[in-house]
């Protein structure tokens, strides 16, 4: 399957738990135009990158997640990244924060991998069951290891 064009990615910053030049939005950024290339390559036929000019990424709180969560999900609890079909991916600044200081990683390599992972959402692919999950988060690491190689 051909790969899919490639949207514009729009980067904000809508939280103030974590300062900017902590969250590194611009070398996230440049983590994620890396792993694009790799994301397009691995498009599923549920695919609607394709279709969309530009995807959002955008940092928010614990709190504004998990009320997205609550709203569109069901569950009141904050987590990681939420990935839009029209081509929004939310992410928890906050969230990011605690598991890159446990994981030991940069901070912005861990709001990259949120944002892939919204990416291959885009892409079709799926992680509503253990396998699905396993399959994607492997595809996702492979992406990433890829791009971070010589940035982080």
């Amino acid at each position: 399957m051909p790969a899919d064009p490639a949207p514009a990615i729009a980067w904000l910053n809508r939280q103030r738990a974590v300062a900017p030049a902590e969250l590194g939005l611009r070398v996230a950024a440049l983590v994620v135009d890396r792993a694009l290339p790799g994301v397009l390559a691995a498009v599923r036929s549920r695919s609607v990158l394709g279709q969309l000019p530009e995807v959002s990424v955008v940092a928010v709180s614990d709190r504004r997640i998990a009320a997205v969560h609550g709203e569109f999900l069901g569950d009141p609890t904050p987590t990681d990244v939420i990935t839009f079909l029209h081509g929004e991916i939310v992410l928890s600044a906050e969230t990011a924060q605690r598991e890159a200081f446990g994981r030991g990683l940069p901070l912005p390599q861990e709001i990259a991998r949120y944002a892939v992972h919204g990416l291959l959402h885009l892409a079709g692919w799926s992680d509503e069951t253990p396998s699905d999950a396993a399959e994607m988060r492997s595809v996702q690491e492979k992406i990433l290891r890829r791009a971070i190689r010589g940035l982080c």
